[in-house]
């Protein structure tokens, strides 16, 4: 299984397809094997559900993201787990041990910072 985590330094990013990068993890009978970071490609809408597919991931971690993104996500069959914040570590351990409390997605359309979403804000 693959996580992957929007992530900018070593916090989860409060907006999925705006990050500088994803940390993705591997990992088997619930242990980390790997962690390999990659840049964003860019904020495309549409794109990124396919290309993190391609790459594996079955589930997605971040701040926010919008609903379209959300929609999208689903119809890859990648879980999205919203509202988290703090480092990517302590995030990817109550992940594991089955604590981690996602909640309302951060990404809201109301205000001029996501004017350029567009429909997806992913």
């Amino acid at each position: 299984m693959k996580i992957a985590i929007a992530t900018e330094g070593n916090r989860v990013s409060q907006h999925f397809g705006h990050c500088p990068e994803y940390t993705i993890f591997t990992v088997n009978d619930g242990s980390i094997v790997s962690k390999t970071i990659i840049p964003n490609p860019g904020h495309q809408p549409g794109f990124l559900p396919g290309y993190l597919s391609n790459l594996g991931v079955s589930c997605i971690i971040a701040g926010g993201m919008g609903p379209r993104a959300q929609e999208l996500f689903a119809a890859q069959g990648i879980k999205t787990v919203l509202g988290v914040s703090g480092e990517i570590e302590a995030v990817m351990q109550a992940y594991l041990s089955g604590k981690l409390q996602g909640g309302e997605s951060t990404c809201d359309h109301g205000h001029h910072y996501h004017d350029n979403c567009g429909q997806g804000c992913g």
